[in-house]
């Protein structure tokens, strides 16, 4: 096989296999970063390394997970390099509420306000499992911590969000 076909063929495999995740990878590192612009960088730069990387793949079926996986390193990448000036979620435009599907439904609002509120050992987990469908092995493998951990975090998270929208709710709880 010639070095074109070579690069071809990782081509070819990087598309098939990174293209159609890259909604979920900006959502994620959105979720990760609360900025679209700071998002879209920590995904190019992801996309960059797993392009580098892509022939060292050896399980596809866990193609999602490595790239969260990279996603989530980059993130942090930003912060070891530059402190970031943070964008308030009140001040959001127009254009960027509808990534973040801003509607006129209050409990939508309360929602995703209490969500960002989370602290993100907290937040991080939810958003995995709830709007990744991410299981409980996965979360854990892509945060590096046990099952047990995340187990805990989820629990938390949801306590800490029927605090926050539904204060009279957990009363109830207690």
């Amino acid at each position: 096989m010639t070095e074109t076909d070579a690069g071809n063929a990782s081509r070819l495999k990087f598309d098939r296999l990174v293209a159609p995740l890259q909604d979920d990878l900006f959502r994620y590192a959105f979720w990760l970063a609360r900025d679209p612009d700071l998002a879209r960088d920590v995904v190019q730069d992801s996309l960059v390394r797993a392009w580098r990387s892509i022939d060292g793949l050896r399980d596809e079926g866990s193609v999602k997970t490595w790239l969260l996986t990279i996603v989530r390193r980059e993130h942090a990448r930003v912060y070891e390099r530059k402190r970031l000036e943070t964008k308030d979620i009140d001040d959001l435009s127009l254009a960027e509420n509808a990534l973040i599907a801003v509607g006129h439904d209050t409990d939508i609002d309360d929602m995703r306000k209490a969500l960002f509120n989370l602290e993100a050992d907290y937040r991080e987990p939810l958003v995995l499992q709830v709007m990744l469908g991410f299981s409980t092995q996965e979360i854990a493998d892509l945060m590096g911590i046990k099952a047990g951990a995340v187990l805990t975090r989820l629990h938390r998270a949801r306590n800490k969000l029927v605090a926050n929208i539904r204060p009279e709710l957990e009363a109830l709880q207690d």
